[in-house]
Protein backbone atom coordinates (compact mmCIF):
# COMPACT_ATOMS: atom_id res chain seq x y z
CA UNK A 1 0.00 0.00 0.00
CA UNK A 2 1.12 3.51 -0.77
CA UNK A 3 2.66 5.30 2.23
CA UNK A 4 1.92 8.97 1.66
CA UNK A 5 3.56 10.03 4.92
CA UNK A 6 6.87 8.54 3.78
CA UNK A 7 6.49 10.08 0.31
CA UNK A 8 6.02 13.45 1.98
CA UNK A 9 9.23 13.09 3.99
CA UNK A 10 8.18 11.68 7.36
CA UNK A 11 10.50 9.03 8.80
CA UNK A 12 9.49 5.39 9.12
CA UNK A 13 10.28 5.54 12.82
CA UNK A 14 8.02 8.53 13.42
CA UNK A 15 5.24 7.03 11.32
CA UNK A 16 5.31 3.77 13.26
CA UNK A 17 5.20 5.66 16.55
CA UNK A 18 2.30 7.79 15.34
CA UNK A 19 0.28 4.67 14.53
CA UNK A 20 1.07 3.04 17.88
CA UNK A 21 0.25 6.22 19.78
CA UNK A 22 -3.14 6.41 18.07
CA UNK A 23 -3.93 2.83 18.96
CA UNK A 24 -2.97 3.38 22.59
CA UNK A 25 -5.02 6.57 22.80
CA UNK A 26 -8.15 4.60 21.97
CA UNK A 27 -7.52 1.09 23.30
CA UNK A 28 -5.02 1.23 26.17
CA UNK A 29 -6.88 1.20 29.50
CA UNK A 30 -3.95 3.03 31.09
CA UNK A 31 -4.53 5.97 28.76
CA UNK A 32 -7.03 8.43 30.32
CA UNK A 33 -8.55 9.14 26.90
CA UNK A 34 -9.30 5.57 25.85
CA UNK A 35 -12.85 4.63 24.88
CA UNK A 36 -12.49 0.92 24.26
CA UNK A 37 -13.46 -1.11 27.33
CA UNK A 38 -13.19 -4.81 28.17
CA UNK A 39 -16.44 -6.31 29.40
CA UNK A 40 -17.44 -9.66 30.98
CA UNK A 41 -17.45 -12.98 29.10
CA UNK A 42 -14.54 -12.06 26.84
CA UNK A 43 -16.37 -9.15 25.26
CA UNK A 44 -15.55 -5.47 24.79
CA UNK A 45 -17.15 -2.31 23.47
CA UNK A 46 -16.35 1.10 22.01
CA UNK A 47 -18.09 3.91 23.87
CA UNK A 48 -19.40 6.96 22.07
CA UNK A 49 -18.23 9.35 24.77
CA UNK A 50 -20.35 12.18 23.41
CA UNK A 51 -23.57 10.20 23.81
CA UNK A 52 -22.68 7.69 26.55
CA UNK A 53 -23.60 4.66 24.47
CA UNK A 54 -22.17 2.00 22.16
CA UNK A 55 -23.11 2.31 18.50
CA UNK A 56 -22.73 -0.01 15.54
CA UNK A 57 -20.71 2.78 13.92
CA UNK A 58 -18.08 2.70 16.66
CA UNK A 59 -18.23 -1.05 17.24
CA UNK A 60 -17.60 -1.79 13.57
CA UNK A 61 -14.88 0.88 13.48
CA UNK A 62 -13.22 -0.76 16.48
CA UNK A 63 -13.28 -4.12 14.73
CA UNK A 64 -11.68 -2.63 11.63
CA UNK A 65 -9.00 -0.92 13.73
CA UNK A 66 -8.23 -4.16 15.59
CA UNK A 67 -8.09 -6.05 12.29
CA UNK A 68 -5.63 -3.57 10.81
CA UNK A 69 -3.45 -3.78 13.93
CA UNK A 70 -3.59 -7.60 13.98
CA UNK A 71 -5.32 -7.70 17.36
CA UNK A 72 -7.62 -10.69 16.98
CA UNK A 73 -8.23 -10.74 20.71
CA UNK A 74 -9.84 -7.31 20.71
CA UNK A 75 -11.58 -7.90 17.38
CA UNK A 76 -13.29 -10.99 18.78
CA UNK A 77 -14.22 -9.24 22.01
CA UNK A 78 -15.95 -6.39 20.15
CA UNK A 79 -17.67 -8.72 17.71
CA UNK A 80 -18.96 -10.96 20.50
CA UNK A 81 -20.31 -7.95 22.45
CA UNK A 82 -22.09 -6.73 19.31
CA UNK A 83 -23.42 -10.19 18.41
CA UNK A 84 -24.68 -10.86 21.95
CA UNK A 85 -26.09 -7.43 22.78
CA UNK A 86 -26.89 -5.64 19.50
CA UNK A 87 -28.16 -8.44 17.28
CA UNK A 88 -31.88 -8.25 16.51
CA UNK A 89 -33.38 -11.72 16.90
CA UNK A 90 -36.91 -11.01 15.68
CA UNK A 91 -39.20 -8.43 14.14
CA UNK A 92 -38.89 -6.73 10.74
CA UNK A 93 -35.21 -5.93 11.38
CA UNK A 94 -34.27 -9.50 12.28
CA UNK A 95 -30.67 -10.21 11.28
CA UNK A 96 -29.50 -6.62 11.69
CA UNK A 97 -27.96 -4.90 14.71
CA UNK A 98 -29.44 -2.31 17.05
CA UNK A 99 -27.68 0.92 16.16
CA UNK A 100 -27.39 2.14 19.80
CA UNK A 101 -27.01 0.26 23.09
CA UNK A 102 -26.31 1.30 26.62
CA UNK A 103 -22.84 0.30 27.71
CA UNK A 104 -24.40 -2.36 29.97
CA UNK A 105 -25.71 -4.00 26.79
CA UNK A 106 -29.36 -2.89 26.94
CA UNK A 107 -30.77 -1.84 23.57
CA UNK A 108 -31.74 1.81 23.04
CA UNK A 109 -33.54 1.17 19.74
CA UNK A 110 -35.07 -1.58 17.63
CA UNK A 111 -33.53 -0.74 14.28
CA UNK A 112 -30.14 -0.60 12.52
CA UNK A 113 -27.93 2.03 10.88
CA UNK A 114 -26.61 0.80 7.51
CA UNK A 115 -23.12 2.25 7.93
CA UNK A 116 -22.58 -0.08 10.88
CA UNK A 117 -23.71 -3.12 8.91
CA UNK A 118 -21.42 -2.43 5.95
CA UNK A 119 -18.41 -1.94 8.25
CA UNK A 120 -19.26 -5.09 10.21
CA UNK A 121 -19.38 -7.08 6.98
CA UNK A 122 -16.10 -5.70 5.62
CA UNK A 123 -14.24 -6.22 8.89
CA UNK A 124 -15.55 -9.79 9.12
CA UNK A 125 -14.49 -10.66 5.57
CA UNK A 126 -11.02 -9.26 6.28
CA UNK A 127 -10.84 -11.26 9.51
CA UNK A 128 -11.61 -14.45 7.60
CA UNK A 129 -8.87 -13.68 5.10
CA UNK A 130 -6.30 -12.65 7.71
CA UNK A 131 -6.94 -15.14 10.51
CA UNK A 132 -9.23 -17.83 9.09
CA UNK A 133 -12.76 -18.74 10.10
CA UNK A 134 -13.73 -20.24 13.44
CA UNK A 135 -16.98 -21.75 14.61
CA UNK A 136 -20.36 -20.24 15.42
CA UNK A 137 -20.30 -16.46 15.46
CA UNK A 138 -16.58 -16.60 14.67
CA UNK A 139 -17.24 -18.10 11.27
CA UNK A 140 -16.54 -14.62 9.98
CA UNK A 141 -17.37 -15.26 6.33
CA UNK A 142 -20.79 -16.72 7.00
CA UNK A 143 -21.65 -13.96 9.48
CA UNK A 144 -20.69 -11.28 6.96
CA UNK A 145 -22.60 -12.95 4.17
CA UNK A 146 -25.69 -13.21 6.36
CA UNK A 147 -25.58 -9.47 7.10
CA UNK A 148 -25.35 -8.54 3.42
CA UNK A 149 -27.94 -11.13 2.37
CA UNK A 150 -30.41 -9.59 4.80
CA UNK A 151 -29.45 -6.08 3.72
CA UNK A 152 -30.39 -6.55 0.07
CA UNK A 153 -32.92 -9.40 0.16
CA UNK A 154 -34.69 -8.95 3.51
CA UNK A 155 -37.95 -7.09 4.10
CA UNK A 156 -36.12 -3.98 5.37
CA UNK A 157 -33.66 -3.20 2.61
CA UNK A 158 -30.51 -1.20 3.21
CA UNK A 159 -29.82 -0.69 -0.50
CA UNK A 160 -32.27 0.70 -3.03
CA UNK A 161 -32.87 -1.75 -5.89
CA UNK A 162 -33.35 0.93 -8.53
CA UNK A 163 -30.33 3.13 -7.82
CA UNK A 164 -28.13 0.61 -5.94
CA UNK A 165 -27.68 3.37 -3.35
CA UNK A 166 -27.36 2.66 0.35
CA UNK A 167 -30.19 4.13 2.44
CA UNK A 168 -29.81 6.40 5.46
CA UNK A 169 -32.04 3.91 7.30
CA UNK A 170 -33.84 0.89 5.90
CA UNK A 171 -36.42 1.57 3.19
CA UNK A 172 -36.20 5.36 3.60
CA UNK A 173 -36.41 7.61 0.48
CA UNK A 174 -32.99 9.26 0.83
CA UNK A 175 -29.35 8.46 1.43
CA UNK A 176 -26.28 9.65 3.32
CA UNK A 177 -23.34 10.40 0.99
CA UNK A 178 -20.85 9.36 3.67
CA UNK A 179 -22.34 5.85 3.70
CA UNK A 180 -21.27 5.29 0.09
CA UNK A 181 -18.21 3.00 0.16
CA UNK A 182 -17.51 1.79 -3.40
CA UNK A 183 -14.21 0.26 -2.30
CA UNK A 184 -16.15 -1.98 0.10
CA UNK A 185 -18.64 -3.00 -2.58
CA UNK A 186 -15.86 -4.05 -4.95
CA UNK A 187 -14.77 -6.50 -2.26
CA UNK A 188 -18.29 -7.56 -1.35
CA UNK A 189 -18.57 -8.69 -4.98
CA UNK A 190 -15.69 -11.09 -4.28
CA UNK A 191 -16.62 -12.32 -0.83
CA UNK A 192 -20.40 -12.10 -0.41
CA UNK A 193 -22.87 -14.66 -1.81
CA UNK A 194 -21.78 -15.38 -5.41
CA UNK A 195 -25.32 -14.80 -6.66
CA UNK A 196 -25.05 -11.16 -5.53
CA UNK A 197 -21.77 -10.38 -7.31
CA UNK A 198 -23.37 -8.26 -10.04
CA UNK A 199 -25.40 -6.30 -7.49
CA UNK A 200 -22.29 -5.29 -5.58
CA UNK A 201 -20.35 -4.39 -8.71
CA UNK A 202 -23.28 -2.21 -9.78
CA UNK A 203 -23.39 -0.65 -6.31
CA UNK A 204 -19.69 0.24 -6.52
CA UNK A 205 -20.17 1.92 -9.91
CA UNK A 206 -23.33 3.67 -8.78
CA UNK A 207 -21.72 5.03 -5.60
CA UNK A 208 -18.74 6.51 -7.44
CA UNK A 209 -21.12 8.24 -9.83
CA UNK A 210 -23.29 9.33 -6.94
CA UNK A 211 -20.44 11.00 -5.08
CA UNK A 212 -19.71 13.11 -8.15
CA UNK A 213 -23.32 14.31 -8.12
CA UNK A 214 -23.53 14.81 -4.34
CA UNK A 215 -20.30 16.81 -3.94
CA UNK A 216 -20.41 20.48 -4.87
CA UNK A 217 -18.47 21.12 -8.11
CA UNK A 218 -16.36 23.90 -6.56
CA UNK A 219 -16.00 23.16 -2.85
CA UNK A 220 -16.25 19.36 -2.99
CA UNK A 221 -18.56 19.45 0.05
CA UNK A 222 -21.48 17.03 0.40
CA UNK A 223 -24.53 17.26 2.61
CA UNK A 224 -25.16 14.90 5.50
CA UNK A 225 -28.39 13.67 3.91
CA UNK A 226 -29.25 13.92 0.24
CA UNK A 227 -31.62 12.63 -2.42
CA UNK A 228 -30.69 9.91 -4.87
CA UNK A 229 -29.97 12.69 -7.37
CA UNK A 230 -27.38 14.14 -4.99
CA UNK A 231 -29.44 17.17 -3.96
CA UNK A 232 -29.10 18.16 -0.28
CA UNK A 233 -32.20 17.79 1.83
CA UNK A 234 -33.49 20.93 3.50
CA UNK A 235 -31.22 22.56 6.08
CA UNK A 236 -33.44 21.38 8.93
CA UNK A 237 -33.18 17.84 7.51
CA UNK A 238 -29.38 17.79 7.74
CA UNK A 239 -28.92 19.10 4.22
CA UNK A 240 -25.70 20.87 5.20
CA UNK A 241 -22.05 19.90 5.55
CA UNK A 242 -22.09 18.48 9.07
CA UNK A 243 -20.47 15.66 11.04
CA UNK A 244 -21.37 12.66 8.83
CA UNK A 245 -20.27 14.60 5.76
CA UNK A 246 -16.65 14.70 6.86
CA UNK A 247 -16.29 11.03 6.01
CA UNK A 248 -16.85 11.57 2.29
CA UNK A 249 -13.30 12.91 1.94
CA UNK A 250 -11.90 9.93 3.84
CA UNK A 251 -13.89 7.48 1.74
CA UNK A 252 -12.60 9.01 -1.48
CA UNK A 253 -9.06 8.70 -0.15
CA UNK A 254 -9.49 5.06 0.86
CA UNK A 255 -11.16 4.21 -2.45
CA UNK A 256 -8.07 5.55 -4.22
CA UNK A 257 -5.78 3.58 -1.89
CA UNK A 258 -7.53 0.25 -2.44
CA UNK A 259 -8.99 0.52 -5.93
CA UNK A 260 -7.01 3.24 -7.69
CA UNK A 261 -7.86 6.81 -8.56
CA UNK A 262 -10.67 8.04 -10.75
CA UNK A 263 -10.32 11.54 -12.28
CA UNK A 264 -13.71 12.79 -11.06
CA UNK A 265 -13.07 11.75 -7.46
CA UNK A 266 -9.50 13.08 -7.59
CA UNK A 267 -10.95 16.45 -8.53
CA UNK A 268 -13.39 16.33 -5.62
CA UNK A 269 -10.52 15.49 -3.25
CA UNK A 270 -8.53 18.46 -4.52
CA UNK A 271 -11.53 20.76 -4.15
CA UNK A 272 -12.14 19.67 -0.55
CA UNK A 273 -8.49 20.16 0.36
CA UNK A 274 -8.45 23.55 -1.34
CA UNK A 275 -11.59 24.68 0.49
CA UNK A 276 -10.09 23.90 3.89
CA UNK A 277 -6.56 24.99 3.03
CA UNK A 278 -5.02 26.99 5.86
CA UNK A 279 -8.01 26.74 8.19
CA UNK A 280 -7.20 26.10 11.85
CA UNK A 281 -9.37 23.89 14.08
CA UNK A 282 -10.96 26.85 15.81
CA UNK A 283 -11.88 28.40 12.44
CA UNK A 284 -13.85 25.42 11.16
CA UNK A 285 -17.63 25.80 10.87
CA UNK A 286 -20.71 24.03 9.63
CA UNK A 287 -21.28 24.96 5.98
CA UNK A 288 -23.75 24.96 3.18
CA UNK A 289 -22.26 22.75 0.50
CA UNK A 290 -21.47 25.80 -1.64
CA UNK A 291 -19.09 26.93 1.10
CA UNK A 292 -21.19 29.52 2.91
CA UNK A 293 -20.28 29.34 6.59
CA UNK A 294 -23.01 28.84 9.15
CA UNK A 295 -22.94 30.21 12.68
CA UNK A 296 -22.01 27.06 14.56
CA UNK A 297 -18.44 25.93 14.89
CA UNK A 298 -17.68 22.43 13.64
CA UNK A 299 -18.62 19.87 16.30
CA UNK A 300 -15.70 17.61 15.39
CA UNK A 301 -12.89 19.82 14.07
CA UNK A 302 -10.11 17.27 14.63
CA UNK A 303 -12.05 14.62 12.74
CA UNK A 304 -12.58 17.08 9.90
CA UNK A 305 -8.87 17.88 9.71
CA UNK A 306 -8.18 14.13 9.60
CA UNK A 307 -10.57 13.34 6.77
CA UNK A 308 -9.38 16.28 4.67
CA UNK A 309 -5.83 14.96 5.04
CA UNK A 310 -6.91 11.44 4.05
CA UNK A 311 -8.33 12.84 0.82
CA UNK A 312 -4.73 13.64 -0.18
CA UNK A 313 -4.34 9.99 -1.24
CA UNK A 314 -6.76 10.60 -4.10
CA UNK A 315 -5.19 13.81 -5.44
CA UNK A 316 -3.85 13.74 -9.01
CA UNK A 317 -0.05 13.60 -8.72
CA UNK A 318 0.30 15.60 -11.94
CA UNK A 319 -1.54 18.56 -10.42
CA UNK A 320 1.36 20.33 -8.70
CA UNK A 321 -0.81 22.94 -6.97
CA UNK A 322 -3.17 20.28 -5.59
CA UNK A 323 -0.21 18.20 -4.39
CA UNK A 324 1.29 21.13 -2.49
CA UNK A 325 -2.01 21.80 -0.77
CA UNK A 326 -2.36 18.08 -0.04
CA UNK A 327 1.04 18.15 1.66
CA UNK A 328 -0.12 21.08 3.78
CA UNK A 329 -3.30 19.23 4.76
CA UNK A 330 -1.28 16.17 5.76
CA UNK A 331 1.13 18.31 7.79
CA UNK A 332 -1.80 19.99 9.55
CA UNK A 333 -3.05 16.56 10.61
CA UNK A 334 0.43 15.42 11.65
CA UNK A 335 0.86 18.50 13.82
CA UNK A 336 -2.63 18.27 15.36
CA UNK A 337 -2.98 16.08 18.46
CA UNK A 338 -5.87 13.73 18.98
CA UNK A 339 -8.87 15.15 20.75
CA UNK A 340 -9.44 14.94 24.49
CA UNK A 341 -12.64 15.47 26.44
CA UNK A 342 -16.21 14.32 26.03
CA UNK A 343 -16.44 14.60 22.22
CA UNK A 344 -13.22 12.70 21.51
CA UNK A 345 -14.80 9.44 20.24
CA UNK A 346 -15.82 10.47 16.71
CA UNK A 347 -12.85 12.75 16.10
CA UNK A 348 -10.33 10.15 17.19
CA UNK A 349 -11.90 7.35 15.17
CA UNK A 350 -11.60 9.48 12.04
CA UNK A 351 -8.11 10.54 13.10
CA UNK A 352 -6.85 6.97 13.51
CA UNK A 353 -8.33 5.83 10.21
CA UNK A 354 -6.59 8.74 8.47
CA UNK A 355 -3.25 7.88 10.09
CA UNK A 356 -3.64 4.24 9.04
CA UNK A 357 -4.53 5.20 5.46
CA UNK A 358 -1.76 7.79 5.05
CA UNK A 359 0.83 5.38 6.46
CA UNK A 360 -0.21 2.61 4.08
CA UNK A 361 -1.43 0.48 6.97
CA UNK A 362 -5.13 0.52 6.13
CA UNK A 363 -4.90 -2.74 4.23
CA UNK A 364 -7.37 -4.56 2.03
CA UNK A 365 -7.24 -8.25 2.95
Amino acid sequence: MRNLFEEYGYSKFDIENKVIDCWNEIFDPKNPNHFYFDAPDNTGYMEDTGNDDARTEGMSYGMMMALQMNRKDIFDRIWKWARVNMYLEDGPNKGFFCWSNQTNGKKNADGPAPDGEEYFAMALFFAANRWGNGEGIFNYTEEARAILRTAIHGPCKMWDEKYHHIRFVCNCPFTDPSYHLPHFYELFAKYADPCDKEFWLSAAEASRKYLVKACHPETGLAAEYATDEGEPLEKKMHGTFFSDSYRVAANIGLDALWCGKTPELSKIAANIINFFDGKKPEELKDYMIDGRALKKNARHPIGLIATVAEAAIAVDENDSIAVEKAKAAVKRLWDTPMRVGRRRYYDNCLYFFAILALSGKYQSY
